[in-house]
């Protein structure tokens, strides 16, 4: 089965409720979080301090999933976080393993 990247683009405000939504899956084995600062041109949705600062504080989500799985997660956490403006990636993993 193809493997898929599932990256999360979410604001701090939510970051706990996506860590307590990833943690009550059974089909997500693991995750890594961090936080990002994003970059982009519409400054519409941008606060003033934002605007100065140039850019948007995020937190970002990564999980590698078989393909099916990340589809199905996708959907749900659209119905779950709807509103919310979160932004995702799905993406083809060519090769994923541990190095020992």
């Amino acid at each position: 089965m193809d493997q898929c990247l599932l990256s999360l683009i979410v604001s701090p405000s939510i970051e706990n409720a996506v860590i307590d939504w990833l943690l009550e899956r059974d089909d997500i084995p693991g995750f890594n979080s961090s936080p990002i600062n994003g970059h982009g041109t519409s400054t519409n949705t941008l606060t003033l301090q934002e605007q100065v600062a140039g850019h948007r504080r995020q937190v970002i989500f990564r999980m590698c999933l078989p393909e099916q799985v990340a589809r199905t997660v996708l959907e749900e956490v659209q119905r779950s976080f709807h509103g919310s403006g979160m932004h995702y990636w799905l993406m083809p993993v060519l090769a994923s393993g541990h190095i020992v």
